[in-house]
């Protein structure tokens, strides 16, 4: 006995391999099938046939008299997932968008039997499987290549598939959701695009404006509006005059000798003095106010010296080389041969400057060693006249030398005194002396003693009293020693002026040209290249302040 199934909706299982069986084998058609694995490819095939209901209506429903078909009956809830899984399989979900649902059911712990049954348990759930982490997921990458057996579609089925597109898919005026992003993104990249063609076209023009347009100009100026300059160099040292003398030798030659006098060659080349010097004599001024010259370097014609002082400034370049001693000098003028002629009369005026520098200096030193001599001479002449004042007044040449005669008479008769008393003792031991004899001897002796008082008296007399000789003798004694006090002051004097005469000979310098200056046969300013070059750069830098500037407070002011 066949029981009728209480179910609303049931399907018998047909096979397909013969749609068109006859009722006669109805029997084998709905013979039990064991149900496949939903992961298989074999569970998908038999999804996919079971998604589709049969479309022969007379199949639904046995034919009156006819002997009941036995099969398997599908529940309303299976009947519901299945029609929830078909709505999700012909959304054209990607094999990638599956496996993320599949790990995304995997992470909330639900029972998924399949791909599509995840994406199904996880709209139940409330969450969306397919949210991106970031922008950058938006861009889903389209897989254009389709299998043999899809037609061509109003929406491109992208690899690995699941179940093969159905031949009888119509296209549809609605996008899918992926196609949708596809095309919101693409907009959003054409506004990004156009937007930064737009303030790149804005930045190139500001650039143009604001740096190519005033390098342009001034590109033009240097290029073909300036008056090209002709520079002369040329080189001279200041050396000082070779002296004796082991410190002399030593510092000869150094730049230690003579930078002072280098430095001061130069401050006199570059002051305001040398300039007017050069007017006077070349033209200087005459030289700059010529029509042809351009307007920047060109003067007026009727310049003031503080004018034609800033052009001399800038055509005049002077520097000193410590390390070496030399002195460079460059001087440009719009005339070769005019440039050469106003160096060659600037290392004149050099050459003046460098004579005159010590000049003063050494002036004054032989002048103050002169009148130091002729003073000495004055003095050692007044000792002179008065010693031999001294020695007219005392009528005694040497005092000292009379004093020492009357001390050595006197010596020489006591000697011969005490002589004559030692013979008159000699005569008075005899018992019987000769009285001749010692009358004699008697008589030495008094005469003796007679020249030696004659002579104490001399001494006594010549060594008192305001004229004794002994004063006489003191006062040529001190005229003598102020004469050769005299005597060595003028000959310290004379060693004086010499040294003198010689250290100045040693102060003098010299001023030796070491490259003369030459004529110069192609102009040496301006230099176009370097001075375009240098104005780009200037320009940009101005422009490129400006514009951080401008963003900064930009910035500032917005926030």
């Amino acid at each position: 006995m066949t029981i009728k199934p209480k179910a609303k909706k049931f399907r018998i299982r047909r096979n397909p391999a013969s749609p068109d069986a006859s009722p006669s084998d109805g029997a084998a058609a709905a013979r039990p099938v064991p149900a496949p694995d939903a992961n298989s490819s074999a569970g998908v095939a038999s999804a996919s046939a079971r998604q589709q209901p049969q479309s022969d209506p007379g199949a639904s429903q046995p034919a009156p008299g006819a002997k009941p078909l036995s099969g398997e009956v599908s529940s309303a809830r299976e009947t519901n997932l299945e029609t929830d899984m078909d709505a999700i399989r012909q959304e054209g979900l990607t094999g990638r968008q599956l496996r993320m649902a599949r790990r995304v059911a995997q992470k909330h712990n639900l029972p998924a039997t399949s791909d599509f049954d995840a994406v199904r348990l996880l709209r139940e759930k409330g969450i969306d499987p397919f949210k991106r982490a970031n922008m950058l997921e938006l861009v889903v990458p389209q897989n254009k290549a389709q299998p043999d057996n899809t037609p061509a579609a109003g929406q491109n089925v992208q690899l690995p598939q699941t179940i093969p597109a159905a031949k009888t898919n119509l296209p549809s005026t609605d996008l899918s959701p992926a196609e949708r992003r596809q095309r919101e993104i693409s907009e959003i990249q054409r506004d990004i695009a156009a937007r930064r063609r737009r303030k790149l076209a804005l930045l190139m023009g500001r650039l143009a404006f604001f740096v190519m347009l005033p390098t342009l100009i001034t590109g033009y100026f240097f290029y073909v509006v300036a008056t090209p300059m002709y520079a002369t160099k040329s080189e001279f040292l200041v050396l000082k005059a070779d002296g004796a003398g082991a410190v002399s030798g030593l510092l000869s030659g150094t730049q230690f000798a003579t930078s002072q006098d280098s430095i001061a060659v130069q401050g006199y080349l570059q002051s305001k003095g040398a300039m007017l010097r050069l007017d006077e004599e070349m033209g200087f001024k005459s030289h700059f106010t010529q029509d042809w010259i351009d307007p920047i370097q060109r003067l007026d014609p009727n310049p003031t010296n503080e004018q034609a002082y800033k052009v001399y400034k800038r055509n005049v370049k002077i520097g000193y080389d410590p390390t070496e001693g030399v002195v460079r000098m460059e001087v440009s003028a719009a005339d070769p041969e005019v440039s050469a002629e106003f160096s060659r009369r600037l290392i004149s005026y050099a050459q003046d400057e460098v004579n005159h520098l010590s000049e003063q200096k050494r002036s004054d030193q032989v002048s103050e060693s002169e009148a130091a001599l002729e003073l000495a001479e004055s003095k050692r002449r007044e000792a002179q006249r008065h010693l031999v004042e001294l020695q007219q007044d005392g009528m005694v040449l040497d005092p000292e030398g009379v004093i020492l005669s009357l001390r050595s008479q006197i010596n020489t008769f006591e000697v011969q005194l005490q002589q004559k008393e030692l013979e008159q003792a000699a005569l008075l031991d005899n018992t019987r002396p000769n009285r001749a004899k010692v009358a004699g001897v008697e008589a030495d002796i008094s005469r003796l003693k007679e020249v030696i008082a004659r002579l104490n008296d001399r001494m006594t007399d010549a060594s008192e009293g305001e004229n004794s000789l002994a004063n006489h003798r003191v006062q040529i004694q001190m005229a003598q020693a102020d004469l050769a006090t005299r005597d060595l002051m003028l000959q310290s004097a004379l060693q004086q002026v010499e040294s003198t005469r010689m250290e100045a000979n040693r102060q003098v310098r010299y001023l030796t040209t070491a490259v003369a200056p030459v004529a110069s046969e192609e102009p040496s300013y301006p230099r176009k290249f370097e001075n375009t070059i240098l104005a780009f750069l200037i320009f940009s830098g101005i422009y490129l302040l400006c514009s951080l500037t401008a963003s900064i407070l930009r910035e500032q002011v917005s926030s």
